[in-house]
């Protein structure tokens, strides 16, 4: 299969979250497998790799045709194309500008009238987000000339369903769709502009990272205003189970810690533990439970209920060591709780190699969210051997089996409520389990077993392509 994979953000080009992550890993398990993919995103201000220049191309958006240049680089093997545009993306950032919509409206433009200077023609071009989810809607409706267009086929990734691109009608009339599309069954949404619901409506396949995610945004409670036009588009809509870069995270190879160990060398895991409690400023004991916390610092990531039960937590004789940036209305009472509460440190920042110290450093992972596509954050902390306590939702239900519930398969502690009073709960029985000590090694090593590179998950994308090609059911 011939594949263009397009994305707003790219790691180690460009990254924002686990969008860029999956950006920079999918397409190089993809071309493992033995098929011909390649990436495309927009050359920011920061972006500045070794590039070929592959000359300029009309981008046709807004009543004119917008010189833009075209450049060729490349990530582990992976072609990389550069939409170069100044105007709307030599800025410093990814995203937050005001005029978001008009220049992620000309970028999945950009994807398909660049194709000609590319010399590449995909069999399926592959869309994440809202972002680039317009580039089905123009392929449908306004499709250039040339008939090669006519054959590809379009697969949209929905990442996180929560943000939609929303835009007023003024930006779909610059887009130059055609009058058309301007309704309930194409992209207009309560007399809005909705990038995401233009992709589900014109790709040939939806796919979500995770398989309960799939079926959670068909409800009212994580639809967000779309479980209508899904549960109608239930057909062509499925879940694949995001995968983890096992480069950048595994334990026996990273340089981040202060002692590598794997599976079969767990004792050495508590070089970490000392090292994090001693950069954290915390206590020295090996015996205190340790939970580690990297997450952006947002509603969805569940501090509706972690920042009231902060008290009650460190009550239960544990510590606790955020990594994360947000939302201020969060930051502000975690960066007062570190203040005043002995045991409880929040770093307000990103810091990558704090990030691996962490994973490697904790006995368990918490993540109370209030929804989750995937998850990342378990997945690597399982590949770390330090524990999860997940609230069970979308991608943490199909990754973490609750000991408690199963103890024979049990990798991790988990609870349904979002509730404060069922968080202190399952890390109450986590705690629990851990000062018991019968079993605890073996827990940690069945975490580490877990296989969650992006092998399995790679192949089920091929087959989606498969599908998309085909005209086929998922």
């Amino acid at each position: 299969m011939k594949v263009l994979f397009a994305s707003a953000e790219v790691y180690p080009l460009a990254k924002v979250g686990g969008l860029g992550d999956v950006a920079g890993s999918l397409p190089r398990a993809l071309r493992s497998l033995g098929h011909d993919v390649r990436i495309v995103m927009p050359k920011y201000g920061t972006v500045s790799p070794p590039a070929k220049d592959l000359g300029t191309f009309a981008v046709g958006i807004g009543g004119a045709d917008h010189e833009a240049k075209l450049t060729l680089s490349s990530l582990d093997g992976v072609p990389v194309y550069l939409v170069d545009f100044s105007p709307l993306f030599d800025r410093p950032k990814v995203y937050e500008y005001p005029d978001d919509g008009q220049r992620f409206a000309f970028f999945g433009r950009a994807v398909l009238d660049m194709l000609p200077a590319s010399g590449f023609w995909p069999d399926v071009l592959h869309c994440n987000d809202w972002h680039t989810a317009l580039a089905p809607a123009f392929l449908r409706e306004s499709p250039p000339a040339d008939e090669r267009y006519r054959r590809i086929r379009c697969v949209l990734t929905i990442h996180n369903l929560q943000h939609q691109g929303l835009f007023a009608k003024d930006l779909f009339e610059w887009t130059g769709l055609p009058p058309a599309a301007w309704n309930p069954e194409g992209v207009e949404f309560y007399g809005q502009l909705n990038f995401l619901k233009a992709g589900i409506v014109y790709a040939d396949r939806v796919n979500t990272v995770s398989p309960t995610y799939s079926k959670e945004i068909q409800t009212p409670e994580y639809g967000y205003g779309l479980d209508g036009l899904l549960r109608s588009r239930a057909s062509k809509l499925s879940g694949i189970l995001n995968g983890i870069d096992y480069k950048v995270w595994n334990p026996a190879k990273d340089s981040h810690l202060a002692q590598k160990y794997s599976k079969t060398s767990l004792e050495k895991k508590a070089k970490n533990k000392a090292a994090l409690q001693k950069e954290a400023g915390l206590a020295a004991e090996s015996k205190i439970p340790l939970l580690g916390m990297v997450s952006r610092v947002t509603e969805q990531k569940g501090f509706d209920i972690l920042i009231p039960a902060i008290p009650d937590l460190l009550n239960l004789g544990v510590q606790l060591v955020l990594l994360g940036t947000g939302e201020k209305a969060y930051e502000e009472p975690l960066g007062r709780f570190a203040n005043a509460q002995k045991g409880f440190v929040a770093y307000l920042k990103y810091d990558e190699t704090l990030a691996h110290r962490i994973y490697a450093g904790s006995d368990f992972f918490l993540m109370p969210s209030k929804f989750e596509p995937c998850g990342l954050g378990q997945e690597i902390s399982l590949r770390y051997g330090s524990v999860p306590i997940v609230r069970g939702t979308g991608g943490l239900v199909d990754t973490v089996i609750d000991v408690t519930a199963d103890p024979r398969n049990g990798n991790g502690f988990a609870f349904s409520d979002f509730r404060a009073s069922a968080l202190l709960d399952a890390v109450g029985r986590a705690v629990a389990f851990y000062r018991a000590g019968r079993g605890w090694k073996r827990l940690q090593q069945r975490a580490m077993a877990q296989d969650l590179s992006w092998g399995a998950s790679a192949s089920r994308y091929a087959d989606l392509y498969e599908q998309a090609a085909r005209g086929t059911g998922p």
